[in-house]
């Protein structure tokens, strides 16, 4: 993907990660005839997901695990305490500073 996949892509991505998901049941889930949802039909383009063999199971390809994989990475990080000091350049910190912790 050239640019960061949208909630809902992310969304989709994990609904078919988490369990086998057969074609009838991603459509009755995921269809629309919206333009501005296609997720489907993105996920599909742009190569995130395919039908596996008789029993027309949708899978992430490779890329679709990727950017999911990348997605909750992000998400993770977003989540640990940012402990950027502004008083990084040597000076000696404030008492008040010195005894907060992240």
């Amino acid at each position: 993907m050239a640019v960061a996949p949208s909630l809902i892509m992310i969304q989709f991505l994990s609904w078919v990660a988490d369990r086998p998901r057969s074609y009838p049941q991603t459509m009755e889930a995921w269809r629309t005839t919206c333009p501005r949802l296609s997720v489907w039909e993105d996920a599909v383009i742009e190569g995130l997901v395919r039908l596996d063999g008789k029993l027309r199971l949708v899978i992430l390809t490779p890329q679709g695990r990727a950017v999911l994989r990348r997605s909750r990475s992000a998400k993770a990080d977003a989540r640990l305490p940012r402990c950027v000091s502004r008083f990084s350049s040597g000076r000696r910190r404030p008492a008040a500073a010195e005894s907060r912790t992240c």
